[in-house]
């Protein structure tokens, strides 16, 4: 008798370059696509460097923020708290500076380092108290938001006749080369956690536990401690992003933080259809946040009600999240992330 023919291996589906090109700098051609729409729409109004100066100064907060979500996120975890964060960091800024005296360098690093211990608490209920990233965030940022009204009792934080000192809100109202300082903070935040998260063994070993804790675990790379360091990191970020808030507000108004939170969320979900289709990156999230500025930019020139800006947010995320899973499915579809994708970054036994 013969032996049966052995079962040949199942077929690759083939790579199609036009496809990678599309989903890779889709969004950045949109962007593209919509200042061109809205120039040809808004031609006095719309394409001036009023504009850009507007739109660098204005989104860097929401970028910087949904950059902090962005590293959490990359590990398979949400910090719902970042919005909560940022409102606690700049009302102590502003009760340091304007309340307690404090000079406004010592003022900025304290809360930038608060950011980070808030961040590391976050880690370990997450990680060790084995409580779910969604829950245990709201919770947390349930709290600061309790200690931010304890803080301020309830009212806002205003300075004095003298105002604050110039060289703090020279943070956020300085230009530097012709355009707003914030866009470079943007841009250096970008630049740092692209080089950890594709150039480091630690971001390869991030992506790991993101794609699966368990084989993670298996291979030996310690998920618990990698977590809390990702939540740390957010927290130093948004704390860096409260000292901005109170730079460019100039007062402490307890709740203002929770108007980040959406846009964070989508900045940093929709950026995962970028670049690096599939997977969270910090490209992706700064080009993701690009294509909601302009929009929000040529939607409220064009005279649309405040109730539409909620509605672009909200459909924006589902969107987001719907392109995120097909992104990712068709990652793992085409073997796409075999020569670099996380899988085949961890170490060996």
């Amino acid at each position: 008798m013969t032996a049966p023919p052995s079962a040949s291996p199942p077929r690759r589906r083939p790579h199609r370059p036009g496809g990678h090109l599309i989903g890779t700098y889709g969004l950045l051609a949109l962007t593209v696509l919509l200042v061109l729409v809205f120039s040809l729409a808004l031609p006095r109004t719309f394409p001036t460097l009023d504009t850009v100066d507007s739109i660098l100064s204005n989104q860097s907060i929401p970028a910087i923020l949904a950059l902090a979500a962005t590293v959490t996120i990359v590990t398979g975890a949400f910090d719902l708290s970042i919005g909560y964060g940022l409102g606690l960091a700049h009302v102590m800024v502003m009760q340091l500076v304007v309340h307690d005296g404090w000079p406004w360098p010592l003022a900025c690093l304290t809360v930038v380092a608060g950011g980070a211990v808030v961040g590391v608490i976050n880690g370990v209920v997450v990680e060790f108290g084995r409580i779910d990233s969604f829950i245990a965030t709201l919770g947390t940022g349930s709290m600061m938001y309790a200690v931010s009204g304890w803080v301020t009792g309830g009212g806002r934080i205003v300075p004095g006749p003298r105002g604050l000192p110039a060289d703090f809100t020279d943070l956020y109202d300085s230009e530097f080369l012709g355009l707003p300082v914030p866009a470079f903070y943007v841009l250096a935040l970008a630049l740092v956690l692209w080089l950890v998260l594709e150039r480091l063994p630690l971001g390869r070993y991030l992506y790991v536990v993101g794609s699966n804790p368990r084989a993670a675990d298996l291979v030996g790379i310690p998920t618990r401690k990698y977590t809390v360091y990702t939540f740390t990191a957010s927290g130093l970020i948004v704390g860096f992003a409260g000292v901005l808030l109170a730079a460019e507000q100039q007062i402490g108004n307890p709740s203002v933080g929770l108007d980040y939170l959406l846009p964070a969320f989508v900045g940093a979900l929709l950026g995962s259809t970028a670049i690096k289709p599939g997977r969270p990156n910090a490209i992706g999230t700064v080009v993701a946040v690009a294509v909601l500025a302009v929009g929000l930019t040529g939607i409220g020139q064009l005279g649309a009600d405040f109730w539409t800006v909620p509605l672009f947010y909200g459909s924006t995320l589902l969107i987001a999240v719907g392109l995120a899973g097909y992104a990712a499915r068709r990652r793992l579809r085409t073997g796409a992330a075999a020569p670099d994708g996380p899988r085949s970054a961890g170490p060996t036994p």
